[in-house]
């Protein structure tokens, strides 16, 4: 059964940064899909599909090393 996890992310403002989370997020390991609902200006939430828990520090790096600050998972 699928698992999805909840990532609040700072930063984003266009789908240029969306672009770039979800290539950093698809790199993770166990990611199965990344959708993302912009909310410009705001903490966008990022929806992550795997089938397995997934490692925290992980994502946290992988949106870190995208230029973006992750505010909570969930």
């Amino acid at each position: 059964m699928d698992r999805t996890t909840t990532v609040s992310v700072d930063g984003m403002t266009c789908g240029n940064c969306v672009k770039h989370v979800t290539e950093a997020l698809e790199g993770v390991p166990g990611v199965l899909s990344v959708s993302v609902e912009l909310r410009a200006g705001e903490t966008s939430p990022v929806t992550l599909v795997s089938n397995d828990s997934l490692d925290e520090a992980a994502i946290t790096a992988a949106v870190d090393d995208a230029g973006y600050a992750v505010v909570s998972i969930d």
